[in-house]
């Protein structure tokens, strides 16, 4: 896969950094020695952790050398590592470790999840948030343009679904607060949308065509945009965006 791009990423930073701090509000920890940021991205999420614990050692680690890049330049203070997080280890048990909008990039949720728990001290806390519009017309009509361009399904798994994660982590030793929130962004056009995923969802679209085989699916793609999503009376456009939030205390 070709290298994430930072610029295009935080076109929408406000956007995107509101569940960060909606995740970061619903963590009830005051005194913390180390968090890691898993999936820190250009750093935006590594900035309210930094914010939010001024005397902790915070990590941040991501796979993508570009966005590692931008981090470090924003935030000196912070350390950061490339890495996969499911190979990540850190040296000593960690207070909080804080993944916003990583992990559904990550395979095999039943196995993930305990380990990362594992890597808590005694009620450290794991924190998620997860996109959860599999379902939604933008990612929906993503499956739907490659069926008709006969291209094959390269969109990530669907997520596992409330009931399970709560299992998932209570049977890991977890006390576990679980929600789920839908973020209405106005976007100014269909073009905006498609710039807004061309970030991250439709990515793994895109990533093995060529430019005439793009240029055709994405043409496309916004026609169907087109047809899903109506203008407001203002000319702006409604996304829905539904995101899934659990903040699981590692108990004795």
């Amino acid at each position: 896969m070709t290298d994430w791009n930072p610029a295009l990423y935080l076109q929408y930073g406000a956007e995107r950094t509101r569940p960060a701090l909606e995740l970061l509000s619903r963590i009830a920890l005051d005194e913390v020695t180390d968090v890691v940021d898993l999936g820190c991205g250009p750093g935006n999420s590594t900035a309210l952790l930094q914010q939010r614990w001024p005397s902790a050692h915070i990590t941040g680690v991501d796979n993508s050398p570009a966005m590692l890049t931008e981090a470090r330049a924003a935030l000196p203070g912070c350390h950061f590592v490339e890495a996969d997080i499911r190979h990540y280890r850190p040296e000593q048990a960690l207070s909080v470790i804080y993944a916003n909008a990583s992990l559904q990039w990550v395979e095999n949720h039943y196995e993930l999840l305990p380990h990362l728990v594992s890597l808590l001290k005694l009620h450290g806390v794991l924190a998620i948030q997860m996109p959860d519009n599999d379902l939604e017309p933008t990612h929906v009509l993503m499956r739907e343009v490659a069926f008709e361009q006969d291209y094959p399904d390269r969109g990530r798994a669907a997520l596992l679904g409330i009931h399970a994660y709560y299992d998932i982590l209570t049977e890991a030793g977890c006390e576990v607060d679980i929600w789920r929130t839908t973020y209405y962004h106005q976007m100014s056009s269909h073009q905006a949308i498609i710039d807004w995923v061309s970030a991250t969802g439709l990515r793994p679209w895109l990533q093995e065509l060529n430019e005439r085989e793009q240029q055709r699916y994405l043409h496309r793609y916004h026609q169907l945009l087109e047809e899903q999503y109506p203008l407001q009376e203002n000319g702006q456009i409604l996304l829905a965006f539904p995101r899934l939030f659990m903040v699981a205390r590692r108990e004795p």
